[in-house]
């Protein structure tokens, strides 16, 4: 069974070098300890969230951008209702933590 508490990241596009992902989050839902093997555009359309990162955190917010580096551990918790696009190569893979 799907767990209800994770934001959900489904695909929208992919073209010749980039893909796309719709992800969408309601208050509360955490986004577990994460990495991409390439790096990632995040554009923030709606809410609000918390990045963590090994060595900061940072605010996502409505119209916001944020590059996550390639194979960096991070978590995304939703303070508000969010919506957000993620932008990256093809062949990079979104790996999470057992």
């Amino acid at each position: 069974m799907e767990n209800s508490y994770k934001p959900e990241m489904t695909p929208l596009n992919n073209g010749e070098k980039f893909k796309t992902l719709n992800i969408t989050a309601k208050a509360g839902m955490q986004m577990p300890l994460h990495h991409s093997t390439k790096e990632a555009v995040i554009v923030v359309l709606k809410g609000e969230a918390i990045l963590k990162m090994p060595t900061q955190e940072h605010v996502l917010s409505q119209n916001t951008t944020f590059i996550i580096p390639a194979m960096v551990d991070h978590s995304l918790k939703i303070n508000k209702d969010f919506h957000a696009i993620a932008i990256m190569e093809n062949d990079s893979e979104i790996q999470f933590e057992s």
